[in-house]
């Protein structure tokens, strides 16, 4: 794309303004403007706002651009300041784009407040008194009105921003949930945790720790989101809370709050399982219209493949995935897929574990013929955790005596989890004339769109936690806050696709049970780092940098007390990830 640097003018702009009072206000707005050409587009970006200087200095400026020399150049004027803007005003116009502003609520400093702490998590997430101390520092603070925050104005906003929850989550799930936006019907809805430091809350708990942290206080948090991963709704529980718990939270909330009742629910097999199915029977014979898509747990998969049953290894000499049936589950259809990579994978890891473990247990033989480690209940103690360790237990067979300890394999239970090594089974109520088992199984791993919003969420571009914040309604707003955030993150990732290594093309698989490919386009930009022109690209957050670099810059010309603002020339990349947002680069950022 070719573009000059464009000629430079002064523009002035006549408003007129009515008060409450019905009195009328003119008044001029003055703007040093740059208009180029984009192609066969002219385009305009103010880069300065003159609307404070002296009709005389206008005017000389205006005679300086059409060719009149009045000063030296370089001379008229100092830099006072200049502060990173590029970044909070590219999310910032993707805000107003996807209508933050209006999803939050009506304008008032709490709204402002939280469109900046929203803001703020894409660019850069830190505590909230991190975070108000930053803005002094860009021109997100200034031009927001919100540098300078106290933390109880902070916290006030937060818990506005809680009381207007259901509101705003209602809006997301009609614009993207409602079957006539969304025909396919999907609902997507999984289940994660983060720690807890500092003082207790009492949504705190000891529960499963999906981050590995044993032993810490855990929160639980769900993500109700559409089949392309657009987050739309979170909740938040205590740490013990269980998945079909939650599950059963969301689907009453769909009911009551967003009034949907005419969904496919999309839940792993620890989500929606057969007593949430009933529930949902249930539901659907007093009018409700739910669908679901899950997956069956393991002890289920083999009672399908025991002899006579009708998982049988022969239905994949041919084919990777193969519809079957079962009485026990009625009215339901069951897609059974066989993955030879994860076969593999699944089949080297046991290997693996069994090595270790092994490993482990050979000391102990030793240390119980020494006469080290003697007595019954010790010697099964000590085993028990060895056998523990690599949850392999199962597949051992052990003799424990009080002066004698032996093991081997059981040969018989490895092999029959080895005949299922890549099969899974997905079960679901939507009828074959609807989706076929290719779109099933195709459902079911959009999963992944939520599963990539917690990575997203919890590490690697808000960083969630730790979460500091005692009460309640403070970590439900934090939690939300950084749930509008991944919201504004999915949008500026497709937009920002072209800049960075996103595949733009994923190609359609053919296959739905083979691993995900990458595009041809997707791999010549990996190996190149550039895009089909030559253009350099950048990571996300390398972008995020670069547009950081994209100054605003406060003048003061000589011998006056005049201060205007100025923007710095922008690079190629910077004009066309604004561009790509559809949007030009402001002056200064509005709520």
């Amino acid at each position: 794309m070719s573009r000059g640097r464009g000629k430079v003018h002064v523009v002035k702009v006549r408003r007129s303004h009515v008060n409450k009072q019905g009195q009328q206000r003119d008044y001029e707005s003055v703007y040093l403007r740059r208009t180029f050409r984009d192609g066969a587009k002219v385009r305009n970006e103010t880069v300065a706002n003159l609307s404070m200087l002296p009709a005389e200095t206008i005017a000389a400026i205006e005679a300086t651009l059409k060719g009149q020399t009045l000063v030296a150049a370089g001379s008229e004027f100092d830099t006072v300041r200049s502060l990173p803007h590029g970044d909070v005003a590219a999310v910032a116009a993707m805000a107003a784009k996807v209508g933050m502003s209006a999803l939050l609520g009506p304008a008032c400093r709490s709204r402002d407040l939280v469109l900046g702490l929203i803001i703020s998590r894409v660019v850069r997430p830190a505590s909230k008194l991190d975070t108000v101390s930053w803005w002094a520092d860009t021109t997100l603070g200034a031009d927001l009105g919100i540098a300078g925050a106290s933390t109880d104005e902070i916290y006030a906003a937060m818990d506005w921003l809680v009381g207007r929850q259901d509101g705003i989550e209602k809006k997301l799930a009609a614009k993207h949930l409602d079957p006539r936006v969304n025909p396919s019907k999907m609902a997507l809805f999984d289940l994660s945790s983060t720690w807890m430091t500092g003082s207790h809350c009492e949504l705190a708990a000891r529960g499963y720790s999906r981050d590995g942290k044993k032993g810490l206080p855990q929160i639980n948090f769900g993500v109700l989101g559409d089949r392309e991963g657009r987050p739309v709704a979170v909740r938040v529980f205590p740490g013990n809370t269980a998945d079909p718990t939650a599950f059963t939270k969301i689907v009453a909330d769909l009911q009551d709050t967003f009034k949907l009742d005419d969904l496919v629910m999309v839940g792993d097999r620890g989500m929606i399982t057969t007593a949430r199915i009933n529930a949902l029977r249930e539901l659907n014979e007093a009018g409700a219209s739910f669908g679901w898509i899950t997956a069956l747990r393991n002890p289920a998969i083999a009672a399908l493949a025991a002899d006579q049953g009708p998982l049988q290894m022969s239905l994949f000499d041919q084919q990777d995935l193969v519809e079957i049936a079962h009485p026990d589950y009625p009215g339901e259809r069951l897609i059974a897929c066989r993955n030879p990579a994860l076969a593999d994978q699944r089949a080297r890891k046991r290997t693996q574990l069994l090595a270790a473990t092994e490993k482990l247990l050979e000391p102990l033989t030793k240390r119980v013929a020494a006469g080290r480690l003697a007595g019954a209940a010790d010697i099964g103690k000590a085993v028990g955790k060895v056998l523990g360790k690599y949850k392999m237990a199962k597949h051992f067979h052990t003799t424990i005596t009080d002066s004698g300890f032996t093991y081997h394999r059981n040969q018989h239970n490895i092999d029959a989890e080895a005949a299922l090594d890549g099969i899974y089974v997905i079960r679901t109520s939507v009828d074959a004339t609807e989706l076929t088992p290719a779109q099933v199984v195709e459902s079911y791993k959009n999963l992944a769109n939520i599963e990539r919003d917690f990575r997203s969420i919890k590490t690697d571009d808000l960083q969630v936690r730790p979460i500091r914040h005692r009460l309640q309604d403070r970590v439900k707003a934090h939690l939300l806050i950084c749930m509008l955030a991944r919201y504004l993150l999915w949008h500026l990732r497709k937009a920002w696709a072209p800049l960075t290594f996103t595949d733009e093309n994923p190609p359609v698989r053919d296959n739905p049970v083979a691993p995900a490919q990458r595009s041809t386009d997707a791999a010549a930009k990996a190996a190149t780092k550039q895009d089909a022109h030559g253009h350099p690209l950048r990571s996300f957050a390398g972008l995020l940098q670069h547009l950081k670099t994209l100054t605003r810059n406060r003048i003061r010309y000589h011998n006056t007390d005049i201060e205007i603002d100025k923007l710095a020339d922008p690079t190629p990349e910077q004009r066309r990830a604004f561009d790509l947002i559809e949007a030009t680069i402001p002056l200064t950022i509005a709520a």
